[in-house]
């Protein structure tokens, strides 16, 4: 993370510009769509943090929607130009495009409830299949709302990390069984992918 975007700037950019504050609390999400390889999890925090667990978790929740979907939307128009086909044209994601045209909704809640798997990849591979649009709206709604309200509650009070240790071995186990589900869910997904991909190619060779 940036020096600049410390947890103590935000709050004094959340006190002295009201506005700003609120906006950059749901464009840090938001953007963290656009480049995954920002602390999504830290601008929960910072939110819940500033702005307490509900206001920090509506903004948080809010800028993660409007991103995904915007990822979303953007792959669905131009996901055919050349400037997208070295990922369009992988045999792995054409495998995940097809799996999850059969599958629909259940594999992707999954993934975009835990903030441990490659949501980036699910928004593309999503915006690639022939998803309804409103249908991975809601999904991106329900899945979003599960994992950033669980980072915000984290985030909402942070002295009672060191102040309630029955907290924060909670959290400890919480985060814990966050990052064991979504490897889980994530490998038994790929595993299903390439069983059902075998399957299908048995099937067309008979």
């Amino acid at each position: 993370m940036p020096d600049w975007l410390t947890l103590e700037n935000f709050h004094a950019l959340a006190k002295e510009y009201r506005l700003f504050g609120t906006l950059l609390g749901i464009f840090l999400p938001f953007v963290e769509a656009f480049l995954p390889f920002l602390p999504l999890a830290a601008f929960v925090v910072a939110n819940a943090s500033a702005y307490g667990l509900w206001i920090g978790f509506l903004l948080s929740w809010s800028g993660a929607v409007l991103g995904s979907y915007c990822v979303f939307l953007i792959v669905r128009k131009y996901g055919q130009s050349r400037l997208l086909n070295y990922v369009t044209n992988r045999a792995t994601v054409k495998r995940l495009i097809h799996w999850v045209e059969m599958k629909g909704f259940t594999p992707l809640f999954l993934l975009l409830c835990f903030p441990f798997t490659p949501s980036a990849l699910v928004n593309i591979v999503a915006g690639l299949s022939n998803l309804k649009r409103h249908h991975y709206l809601f999904t991106v709604m329900a899945s979003k709302l599960v994992m950033i309200f669980v980072i915000s509650w984290i985030g909402s009070d942070l002295r009672a990390l060191i102040t309630d240790p029955i907290r924060t071995g909670i959290i400890i186990i919480l985060i814990g069984i966050m990052w064991w589900g979504g490897k889980m869910v994530e490998g038994h997904l790929n595993a299903k992918v390439e069983e059902d991909m075998r399957k299908a190619s048995r099937m067309n060779k008979k």
